[in-house]
């Protein structure tokens, strides 16, 4: 039996909670490792029980969810070998995702989702892939970064040791291609594929290809 992949629930609402949790722990590789009802607790249960994906809501009372994903980024609690974030949303929230995308989220998960989409989503999460399809993901980066203004210094500077190849993986993960995909396009191996994202995620300071995405469409021409 494959390993499971552990969840962290995180609603201030009991009912969305219990709901999430008997989904995901209907599944045979899912696992809800522990729920929380707000950001403060959920940021120590990330660090006590380091699940594979946390499944975050945006709107909570006190610490919302953008508090609680930045406080997972400072703790280094988030990216490859430690936790994946999905955000919960309405999407009446559409103001917050690029600065949730830009603060490492691996994706977003509408609460009216199906039981397929949301298991689906944490499975992408935990793979380290964005949960979110290819055109959606155009769609968001694209429609929430086109009013922004040119890259910062320090923005430029997180690409300054990328190799020329490394800076065309970002591109076509920008663009929201898998990697079976990218090593189609560019005539290489997965492996070799997987290589290069690893090291362009690392050279960058990205915890998800969808932060990374979010910094290739503000710096990348």
């Amino acid at each position: 039996m494959p390993e499971q992949i552990s969840v962290l629930v995180v609603d201030d609402e009991p009912v969305i909670r219990a709901g999430l949790s008997a989904i995901l722990d209907s599944q045979a590789d899912l696992a809800v490792a522990g729920v929380a009802g707000d950001g403060e607790t959920a940021v120590e249960e990330c660090a006590r029980l380091s699940p594979a994906v946390v499944l975050l809501d945006i709107r909570m009372p006190r610490r919302n969810g953008l508090w609680t994903l930045a406080e997972l980024g400072r703790r280094r609690l988030l990216g490859p070998g430690r936790s994946r974030v999905l955000m919960l949303t309405t999407f009446d929230l559409d103001e917050y995702v690029d600065e949730a995308l830009a603060a490492g989220a691996s994706g977003f998960l509408l609460k009216n989702s199906s039981y397929e989409e949301l298991t689906g989503a944490v499975r992408a999460a935990a793979a380290g892939h964005s949960a979110l399809s290819p055109a959606v993901t155009r769609r968001i980066i694209e429609g929430h970064l086109s009013a922004r203004p040119r890259p910062s210094d320090q923005e430029l500077a997180r690409l300054r040791d990328l190799t020329d190849r490394e800076r065309d993986v970002l591109r076509l993960v920008a663009d929201g291609l898998s990697n079976t995909e990218i090593a189609d396009r560019l005539v290489v191996s997965l492996h070799t594929v997987k290589t290069h994202v690893s090291r362009m995620l690392t050279k960058t300071g990205c915890q998800s290809r969808a932060q990374a995405a979010v910094l290739a469409r503000n710096t990348l021409v």
